[in-house]
């Protein structure tokens, strides 16, 4: 009877890791399926995650070194198609399959990469319109950010000094595909904002694949773009080409060719323009000219500027009407105001005291020099002042007496004399 064999855990995980490991067909499968419980180890940069079908679900990792190759990122619910080998984690005694490579099912993943760059750089608000800066309206310095052996570069430097001679090209050679082309433009878009050296930047190349264009789809370059505080043109392929610099850069132009003829105004329209305004002033001024000699003409033949002499006579006889006028009207002025002033002296003088004594009246005052109203103010041997029109008499009282007893001594004379 032979004995059975007994193997340790770690023994039965090697054997069966051997055998699965050894299996031609399974050291490069292509599994599709759908993404869930997706992992993204920052720390090691391992993708973890599981493929399922409606029936089965198996294990999958994706190490470092081939997940940053990828263009996209992977979520749940999407499906995919992976291809790698089968292998055991031995430690767990689990099978899972080791991804090298991941595409969407359905759907080329650089599509997918650049759908995925353009929803979270539209949602960060980097494509809006009131970020885009304006173009300057006459650069004199030009920065153009291409390949300097590309059909691009002559077209945008041919049509750049044919429309705006005036302006100065500086060129940045750079690498616009494969590895390391957005990098170049990346170091190539600061060092220009660095220096302040151009006006505007032309940064483009011509038409190509996908792939070809792919450089340009970098999110480091687009966020270089939308940092640049140096206004963008984008010219990237054909006009049916969008990259995720279009959506960025602060214009985007169909072509390279395009990008000159909207980086630069054209010296032909603008020296028509010129000459225009130039045709208009000149008409503007002779017909202006042209009114002033009419009314020069008109002036010229007036009668008041042939004979002067006779305007100036007739301001003078103005002049003497005018002063014949004034002298009347203040003579009756005077003559109402001398009138007015005779009527009020003579109400004055009929007031006035030396006019009642100039008939006969006297004013008499007292000793104190208050004049006397009335006989009871004195007394016998009073002296009294008598105020005349052109004196003064002096009189002694002998006798002094209020009306009634002036009455009665009237009668008593009377009475003795009869």
């Amino acid at each position: 009877m032979v004995e059975p064999i007994v193997l340790t855990v770690t023994q039965l995980n090697t054997y069966i890791k051997s055998l699965l490991e050894g299996d031609a067909h399974l050291a490069s499968v292509f599994v599709s399926g759908e993404i869930s419980n997706f992992t993204n180890h920052y720390r090691s940069g391992h993708f973890y995650l599981s493929l399922k079908d409606s029936q089965c679900v198996v294990k999958s990792v994706m190490f470092a070194a081939y997940a940053r190759r990828l263009r996209f990122v992977p979520k749940d619910g999407m499906k995919v198609i992976a291809r790698g080998h089968v292998g055991v984690y031995e430690p767990t005694g689990q099978y899972q399959l080791y991804i090298e490579d991941l595409q969407p099912d359905g759907v080329g993943a650089l599509n997918l990469a650049f759908e995925q760059l353009k929803e979270k750089l539209g949602a960060e608000g980097l494509f809006r319109a009131d970020r885009k800066k304006p173009l300057p309206r006459f650069p004199m310095h030009i920065g153009v950010i291409t390949s300097p052996t590309g059909a691009a570069v002559h077209d945008m430097v041919t049509i750049l000094a044919r429309r705006w001679p005036l302006a100065e090209i500086i060129f940045c050679p750079v690498l616009v595909q494969g590895e390391g082309a957005a990098p170049q433009m990346v170091d190539a878009l600061r060092r220009m904002n660095r220096l302040r050296c151009a006006d505007v930047i032309l940064l483009g190349r011509g038409g190509g694949s996908l792939e070809d264009l792919w450089p340009f789809n970098e999110e480091t370059l687009a966020r270089a773009v939308a940092a640049s505080k140096i206004p963008v043109i984008s010219a990237v392929g054909h006009e049916t080409d969008f990259t995720i610099c279009d959506f960025v850069a602060d214009l985007r132009a169909p072509t390279p060719s395009a990008a000159a003829e909207l980086a630069v105004p054209d010296q032909a329209d603008w020296l028509c323009s010129l000459r225009g305004q130039e045709a208009r002033m000149a008409s503007l001024m002779r017909a202006k000219l042209a009114r002033l000699r009419q009314q020069l003409d008109a002036l010229t033949g007036s009668r008041i500027l042939r004979n002067p002499q006779e305007l100036l006579a007739v301001q003078r006889m103005r002049i003497d009407g005018l002063s014949a006028q004034l002298s009347g009207c203040m003579g009756r002025k005077l003559a109402d105001r001398e009138a007015y002033l005779a009527e009020l002296c003579g109400r004055l003088h009929a007031l006035s005291p030396l006019a009642v004594l100039s008939r006969g009246y006297t004013i008499a005052c007292g000793a104190d020099g208050q004049v006397v109203t009335s006989a009871g103010q004195v007394h016998q041997g009073d002296r009294l002042s008598l105020q005349t029109s052109d004196g003064t008499i002096g009189c002694l009282v002998e006798q002094a007496a209020y009306g009634s007893e002036q009455e009665e001594s009237k009668d008593g004379k009377k009475g003795d004399d009869i």
